[in-house]
């Protein structure tokens, strides 16, 4: 090795020593070696090991540090530009192949490349070259050192920790460099202001350096006293942790340091202690937080704790509204949003007194039920409006999955809360008025049953302190008014149908939706096709001509889409200038407009042939008429039924019933001979056979069209029958009396016979639609025959041959 290889170097006690230009190099993560202090370091990397044996027991080598601590295999251009020579003051074989090293800095030098190539299997070398400090102090230079000296025994005094005999040890250390070096690595310091301070070689520009971290340490222990001295009465804990590291993080700021993990988490902690959560809830965020903020900064169970926070501080632990308990204003709102449904805004108003009486009553569960078009959530969003509370709406068609109403564990990968909690969220509000729509149409698989859990949802004695899966915490759900929406009751599961306050909204009749036509459908077609009443005069032929003739539906859905329809024809008129102003819209123009309509008497005429019998049936969409029909054929030993039209087990089991008392009666009835009917095969058929019918009302409508078909009498076109019968010959009650006696309103029908026992149903039946149509009731099959029957002909005695002439003449 020649003259040209050999350095002389100034150590930082002041001495001299001779070591090669070119050594081998440690790497370390996030630690800096400092001139004159000994340092511990774990070595376990195959090329750091080298660079141990390279150097050799008390031999030299470089310690720099990595500007990225993930680099594996770091190069020369990885590393700081400036390190510390190190001598290598022992060396202890750790576990596994790591080496625990002690190593003394001595002089700062500068990284240059070593020239040439790197060997296969060799250390990572570099050439160093010196940066000796200034040989004389400047004044600024004892300036900063007496500096420093004072906020180090400031800090020494303030932490509980520290050795009073430390005082001495920094006042003894001579060289300014050295003390500035020692102090900084001996308190909190970022890796990045360390890796500065050794690239500084002016002692008097560390010295400052190093006071601006001691007046950082000083503030943060001065604050720890204070309010450690101060009584736990004065101070909430929470509330003196939360002060601590909001003003940590001040510091943090002054000094131009990152500290965006901190700031997340100190907002956090004031978003929990605003939101009011009860003290179990509270001990439980407070946990989580913890957890949080022990995390590492990209650790990926971080964004899942802070999501999980985010969660429990958005949701309205506290936040209600205050209910308008004005009955006046309510009825008023109620009005202007819907025509009639008198018994709904009845119930409106007496859940607001009952409010004003008493406002820690529970809350009811409403549930409207009707046929689309009805107006059930429209409804719903009325009675938020008039009670003055915000509406969260959850659509439950279609949910098949538990966790969507109670939500997922968190040990799944996208858990959150479920439909409840997120519509709060939304609502911001924790008494909304709560629409759970289409509640019947909620299904179940093997991801669970979500109708099992409304159960303790929609109970007023469980919902206090709901549970969902992802929170793991109880919320309370006393104060939300739910209100569910149905088309039908009968796929509701019962234990959620108890916990319901049934009310039906059975449909509108003809002079409804004429009234609705008028006050809110036009109005908003016309806005929605961009005409004013000024261009358009809709006369009330039109009007009740779309009613009576383009709609019988229970709702008013097909009914706007009429009207849309016909006003698109207008628009389409006056945008090309074809229309006078203002446009006339006649019952003419309406047809020309809408095309055939679509709905025609047709009673009379399907009933002029015996056999066939009106019916009524009530289903999801409302009230209906169907034509129940019958045909005989000869042939076969006994006789047979045939059923068609997709009927259910009950209404075959009434078709059964009805035939066994006809053929019990055939005598009493006049019927043909039993003989002839014992050989025939007899066909009952509901049309519309795509459409699946079900239920026993019907089982009336069946025996009379049987009786119909073998006396040969027409039933009247202008009478609908319904009722359940016995093979004793009783007419039984059956449900959905309101709906089915307006559909045959609808339908042009004049009388309805109906069972003896639901007379008690038709004081829900409007007065409009009593005054167009005839009820009787009855109690027997026989008085439902003399009523829906045509009276029987006489019979034609058969003409004689003529008699033949006798043979002979005369």
């Amino acid at each position: 090795m020649g003259d040209s290889d050999i350095l002389k170097i100034l150590l930082a006690t002041g001495e001299s020593a001779e070591t090669p230009r070119v050594l081998p190099v440690l790497p370390v993560r996030d630690a800096v070696i400092y001139p004159g202090l000994n340092a511990s370091l774990v070595v376990g990397r195959r090329r750091s090991l080298l660079a141990l044996e390279a150097a050799g027991d008390g031999g030299m080598l470089v310690v720099a540090t990595q500007l990225d601590a993930e680099t594996e295999e770091p190069a020369l251009d990885d590393l700081a530009p400036v390190a510390s020579i190190c001598r290598l003051m022992r060396v202890v074989d750790a576990r596994k192949q790591a080496r625990q090293v002690l190593v003394m800095g001595l002089a700062r030098v500068r990284l240059h490349p070593p020239g040439g190539e790197d060997a296969p299997g060799a250390p990572l070398q570099a050439a160093i070259e010196p940066l000796p400090e200034p040989p004389v102090p400047s004044v600024e230079c004892a300036t900063a050192r007496q500096r420093v000296e004072t906020l180090a025994h400031q800090l020494i005094d303030l932490r509980d920790d520290a050795p009073e005999e430390w005082k001495t040890f920094v006042s003894q250390v001579e060289q300014p460099g050295v003390l500035a070096d020692m102090v900084a690595s001996n308190i909190p310091v970022p890796s990045e202001e360390r890796v500065a301070l050794l690239c500084e070689t002016d002692p008097a520009v560390r010295l400052w350096k190093v006071a601006h971290f001691l007046e950082r340490e000083v503030t943060i222990a001065e604050s720890h006293r204070t309010l450690r001295e101060k009584d736990s009465g004065e101070m909430n804990p929470r509330r003196r942790e939360r002060l601590l590291r909001r003003r940590m993080r001040e510091i943090q700021e002054d000094l131009g340091e990152s500290a965006s993990g901190e700031r997340e988490s100190d907002e956090l902690a004031e978003r929990i202690e605003a939101a009011g959560f009860p003290e179990e809830v509270l001990l439980h965020a407070e946990r989580e937080l913890r957890r949080f903020r022990a995390l590492p900064t990209h650790a990926p169970d971080r964004y899942l704790v802070r999501d999980y926070l985010e969660w429990m501080v958005d949701l309205p632990w506290q936040k209600r509204s205050e209910d308008r308990l004005d009955l006046d204003t309510a009825q008023q709102v109620l009005d202007e949003d819907h025509h009639d449904l008198e018994k709904v805004k009845d119930r409106i108003l007496e859940f607001l007194a009952v409010r004003a009486l008493a406002p820690r009553a529970k809350a009811p569960i409403l549930c409207f039920v009707g046929p689309p078009g009805v107006g059930k959530t429209s409804l719903g969003r009325s009675v938020a409006r008039a009670l003055g509370r915000e509406l969260a709406r959850a659509s439950l068609g279609g949910v098949r999955d538990e966790a969507e109403i109670r939500g997922h564990r968190r040990t799944y990968v996208g858990a959150m809360p479920g439909r409840i909690l997120q519509s709060l969220r939304r609502a911001g509000t924790r008494n909304p008025v709560f629409l759970l729509d289409e509640i019947d149409k909620i299904g179940t698989d093997f991801r669970g049953d979500p109708s099992s859990a409304l159960l303790e949802v929609l109970d007023p004695e469980q919902n206090r302190a709901f549970s969902d899966h992802y929170l793991e915490v109880p919320f309370d759900l006393s104060e939300v008014l739910f209100i569910a929406t149905a088309n039908t009751a009968a796929t509701i599961p019962p234990a959620l149908l108890d916990r319901m306050e049934l009310i039906e909204l059975p449909g509108y009749t003809d002079l409804d939706k004429l009234a609705i036509a008028r006050r809110y459908l036009i109005p908003k077609q016309l806005e929605a096709h961009g005409l004013s009443a000024e261009q358009v005069e809709i006369e009330d032929s039109a009007v009740d001509r779309v009613v009576h003739e383009y709609t019988r539906e229970a709702g008013v859905r097909n009914l706007e889409r009429n009207f849309a329809s016909l006003l698109r024809k207008v628009a389409a008129r006056v945008a090309q200038g074809k229309a006078e102003t203002p446009l006339r819209v006649n019952a003419a123009f309406a047809a020309e407009a809408l095309g055939p309509p679509p709905h025609l008497p047709e009673t009379a005429e399907r009933t002029e042939q015996p056999g066939v019998v009106v019916g009524l049936a009530a289903t999801a969409h409302g009230g209906d008429i169907l034509f129940i029909e019958a045909a005989r054929s000869s042939g076969g030993e006994g006789v047979r039924l045939r059923l068609t039209g997709q009927l259910g087990e009950v209404m075959r089991e009434s078709a059964e019933a009805a035939l066994s008392w006809v053929r019990a009666n055939a005598g009493p009835l006049h019927l043909c001979p039993e003989a002839p009917l014992l050989d025939e095969e007899l066909h009952l058929h509901v049309p519309a056979g795509a459409v699946p019918k079900d239920g026993p009302s019907a089982g009336l409508a069946m025996a009379t069209a049987l009786v119909s078909l073998l006396s040969r009498r027409p039933a009247s076109g202008k009478v609908a029958v319904t009722g359940e019968i016995s093979l004793r010959g009783r007419v039984l009650p059956v449900g959905g009396i309101k709906e089915k006696v307006m559909a045959a309103q609808r339908a042009g029908v004049e009388t309805v016979l109906l069972p003896h026992r639901n007379q008690k149903d038709m004081v829900e039946i409007p007065p409009e639609v009593l005054e167009q149509i005839r009820i009787v009731p009855v109690e027997t099959i026989e008085e439902a025959l003399r009523l829906a029957l045509e009276p029987a002909q006489p019979t034609q005695p058969a003409q004689r041959a003529p008699a033949a002439a006798p043979p002979g003449g005369a």
